[in-house]
């Protein structure tokens, strides 16, 4: 008889950037009180599911995310290098409007090949890192649940992979924004469907609803 199990993954919360730039791997990037607030947000409405198993990104934004959920259920955190975020050329640089990187001229090459991408880790290396991290948590979490919190690239990567749909994408209208819950079903070793959740939602700024926002 089949087993079913759920990979629940979560895009961490607010993150202080008051100069906007996209932080990417750089350390020092933590919750707003804002992102603290989605993370106890989102443990709440997670814990009364049969979460077994949790993992994080060994950056500081997703470990501080999963710590509220890890403390009220009891369930440890896994590091898994495998879920950080993408790894990007344009770490540490503003990317918005007016002055950003993307406008700059001299950066204009890191942008020859969108399918790629270049300017980054390519799509086809976040998403077999990803789904193998997801193999391993379905695995330990058989026939219950298992959380994975992530980035946004990352999860939406995963989640593209596991529809068997191609990569290539307008970065602006990726389904993932904060503190969302991109939830993986597998019936056995067989993935059956997904489910998008925001059980934080009402905490974003109005700008930020219906799930399509950018960033790390």
């Amino acid at each position: 008889m089949s087993e079913r199990t759920i990979v629940h993954l979560m895009r961490h919360g607010e993150v202080h950037n008051p100069e906007g730039v996209l932080y990417g791997r750089l350390p020092k990037f933590v919750l707003s009180d804002l992102g603290h607030q989605m993370a106890a947000r989102v443990a709440e409405h997670l814990s009364k599911n049969e979460i077994v198993h949790m993992v994080a990104s060994p950056l500081e934004r997703a470990q501080q995310t999963a710590e509220p959920l890890s403390t009220l259920l009891e369930v440890p955190i896994v590091t898994d290098e495998r879920v950080i975020e993408a790894d990007n050329l344009f770490e540490g640089k503003t990317v918005g409007v007016g002055n950003g990187a993307f406008t700059n001229p001299r950066n204009w090459w890191m942008l020859r090949n969108p399918l790629r991408p270049s300017w980054g880790e390519p799509y086809k290396e976040i998403a077999a890192r990803m789904q193998s991290a997801v193999q391993d948590a379905r695995e330990a979490a058989r026939g219950h649940e298992a959380v994975i919190v992530s980035h946004q690239l990352p999860v939406w990567i995963a989640r593209r992979a596991f529809e068997q749909k191609s990569f290539v994408h307008d970065p602006r209208k990726r389904q993932c924004t904060l503190a969302s819950l991109t939830s993986l079903t597998f019936d056995g070793d067989e993935f059956v469907g997904f489910t998008y959740s925001e059980p934080a939602g009402d905490l974003l700024p109005a700008s930020l609803r219906g799930g399509v926002v950018g960033g790390a």
